[in-house]
């Protein structure tokens, strides 16, 4: 396919980010995934002292909005793109600047952190591409603090009718999609318990929660 005829997501790549497309894609998906976002959002209860982690932190707006209800804790987003560390650092500038806010270029295969740091780790639009969600999983538990909640957040889920947009977007982007089954699965596999899948009623959306 000549480059002309790539769409600003084929050229940003989703799964890791690059380029001035990558930039232009990692604003676009901050304005379009503010609805799952927010919804999903409600599920973490934050807590004004909490320490939170947020994989796959893309353009950095789930930070922005996770650090305006904790006044007094700590907050940290990870991604393997070196672009979107880059663009979360700057559209929570203020935050990073204070030391509220950190982001590390990392990946989920191994997360920089001592076990059982985090209260809550939320990951966003980002499970689709773990290299291996299974090990993947049983890392980010690692780094939960016993009785801390992991939060997988999609906008589409294995049992969603998908419209032709959605199954060309997993063919082409490699996207791995579970079911409500399969997430239940995995996260009991990897050690969570008080497993909880979210869905909302008229949309495709998909929080799945479990604890350490």
């Amino acid at each position: 396919m000549e480059k002309e005829k790539l769409s600003i997501t084929e050229l940003g790549n989703p799964a890791k980010p690059h380029g001035e497309a990558g930039i232009e894609m990692l604003r676009g998906m901050n304005e379009h995934h503010s609805a799952v976002t927010g919804w999903a959002l409600d599920f973490l209860e934050l807590g004004a002292e909490d320490i939170v982690l947020d994989i796959g932190c893309g353009g950095g707006e789930t930070l922005r909005r996770m650090s305006e209800k904790i006044s007094e804790g700590k907050l940290y987003g990870v991604d393997h793109s070196e672009v979107s560390a880059m663009l979360s650092e700057k559209h929570n500038m203020k935050d990073v600047e204070c030391g509220k806010i950190s982001i590390i270029k990392a990946s989920v295969e191994k997360l920089p952190f001592e076990e059982n740091t985090f209260d809550k780790i939320i990951t966003v639009e980002s499970f689709y591409f773990w290299p291996d969600p299974a090990e993947n999983l049983r890392e980010v538990r690692r780094v939960l603090r016993k009785g801390g909640r992991l939060f997988i957040v999609a906008d589409i889920n294995g049992d969603a009718e998908l419209d032709e947009k959605d199954i060309e977007g997993i063919r082409k982007f490699h996207l791995f999609n579970p079911t409500v089954a399969e997430f239940r699965s995995l996260l009991g596999n990897a050690g969570f318990t008080d497993i909880r899948i979210h869905t909302q009623p008229g949309e495709k959306w998909v929080c799945a929660e479990g604890r350490k």
